[in-house]
Formats: structure tokens, C-alpha cells, sequence
């Protein structure tokens, strides 16, 4: 039987939100073994001037925790 174990990560980009998605992605996967799944669970942007500087995505990683 697995047991898996969530964590939160807010990526950021100054493209996109999904490319924010993909950068927590890109950075949890450096660090964690056994990713199997993610959710957005929020995104928001930095604005300046009235222009979107900062797109960021929070997300919930899911991994299987190791023997």
C-alpha cells in the first residue's frame, strides 16, 4: 500500500499562468521523488501601471512517500 504526502508551491512567471504552474513544477521535481499528481488550488498576478507584471499559480503537489 502507497501513502502519498501533499505540499504547496507557488510558481511564478512573467508569461503566463500555466507557465507559472510548470516552473513550481519544474522546481519541486529537483527536489521531491515520486510526483503523481497536481491541483491549482489559486492564481493571482502583480500588476504595475495597469499591466500584468507577475503571474503566480499556488498548486498542490502530490508524491508517493518512499520506504
Amino acid at each position: 500500500m502507497a501513502v502519498a504526502r501533499v505540499t504547496e508551491v507557488i510558481g511564478s512567471s512573467e508569461k503566463s499562468w500555466d507557465d507559472a504552474v510548470q516552473e513550481a513544477l519544474d522546481r519541486a521535481n529537483k527536489t521531491i521523488r515520486g510526483l503523481t499528481g497536481v491541483e491549482i488550488t489559486k492564481m493571482n498576478a502583480h500588476i504595475e501601471n495597469g499591466k500584468v507584471t507577475e503571474y503566480r499559480s499556488h498548486v498542490r503537489i502530490t508524491f508517493i512517500l518512499e520506504d
